[in-house]
């Protein structure tokens, strides 16, 4: 068991690195046909973050781990705003901008809630993940109108003034080849080795994937956010874990049941809700206390919560 728990850390380290120089050579190809910075950010460097969970659900979706690949997203996106955001926001209380009060936050429960309906059928189909696919690309289409219409200042770009540097096209390019490639070969590492320990332990695929994958594959969006809180940036903390959540229901998902169908086990019904009760925190909790604002309080309330999630998933 030791050699797969090994493998599984492995994997994890081509997803973080493969993520990284994927994103590296991407913005750099971006940047030299002169797409402006805050576009890359919410687009190149945002999906960038999310692509050990795409590469982990996809590889599960392609070998049948139907509950490895939901289990993956769905764990993904608790822990981004229940551990991760509550983190965050336990070191610099969080600001919630305009937008992403009225749009970005009211769209990702909107997409959750359609997401547990389209899942009840207890098979996502692939028409099921073209309309995931299209709400990502509406979304997308809305990020680049908005930080036209908004002029965004270039130094809310912290991650990618972190991760940019001047590189060839040649270099640039055999980055994002090297990415790709990290990144599939992390995503199986993962998956495979992860459901030997499941199988070892005795646990099923579902409480592995929402644990230790989860929390695994997010850890680009955990440095990011933390980095960015300690910066001050709280925009790029709170924009990071939105979005990511929006794109590993619609595009992650999306992309996977286009591949193939994925069944669903109705024993996600809770973590969904919990999902679902979780976003709609984000709607409620600024409008309470210091209006606008997620305060230290409210971040120990979501770290205290997921820790009583994690607890619950040990005990049954």
């Amino acid at each position: 068991m030791i050699k797969f728990i090994l493998l599984i850390i492995i994997g994890f380290v081509f997803l973080i690195k493969g993520a990284d120089f994927l994103v590296e050579g991407a913005s750099s190809i971006a940047k030299k046909f002169r797409i402006p910075e805050i576009i890359i950010g919410l687009t190149i460097v945002s999906i960038g973050t999310s692509m050990p969970e795409f590469f982990v659900s996809l590889t599960s979706a392609m070998q049948g781990f139907s509950d490895v690949s939901l289990g993956n997203v769905i764990g993904s996106n608790l822990c981004n705003l229940l551990l991760i955001l509550g983190i965050t926001t336990i070191i610099r209380s969080v600001k919630f901008a305009k937008n992403t009060k009225i749009i970005e936050i009211p769209f990702l429960i909107v997409i959750t809630f359609i997401f547990f309906v389209l899942s009840q059928n207890r098979i996502i189909s692939k028409a099921n993940g073209v309309v995931l696919v299209g709400f990502f690309i509406i979304f997308i289409l809305y990020t680049i109108v908005s930080a036209k219409k908004q002029k965004i200042d270039e130094s809310n770009s912290l991650e990618i003034d972190i991760r940019q540097k001047e590189i060839s096209v040649l270099k640039s390019i055999l980055k994002i080849i090297i990415g790709i490639v990290a990144l599939k070969l992390g995503g199986e590492f993962v998956v495979n080795n992860a459901t030997e320990v499941a199988k070892i332990i005795g646990i099923s695929e579902k409480i592995i994937s929402v644990t230790i994958i989860a929390v695994g594959t997010s850890l680009p969006e955990l440095v990011t956010s933390v980095f960015a809180a300690i910066k001050g940036n709280t925009d790029m903390a709170i924009g990071n874990i939105i979005g990511s959540n929006i794109f590993n229901l619609l595009l992650i998902i999306g992309v996977s049941c286009i591949i193939s169908p994925l069944n669903y086990n109705p024993s996600y019904n809770l973590d969904l809700i919990i999902l679902f009760i979780a976003s709609l925190s984000l709607f409620i909790i600024p409008k309470v206390g210091k209006k606008d604002y997620m305060t230290k309080k409210g971040g120990l309330l979501f770290l205290l919560s997921y820790i009583g999630y994690i607890a619950h998933l040990i005990i049954i």
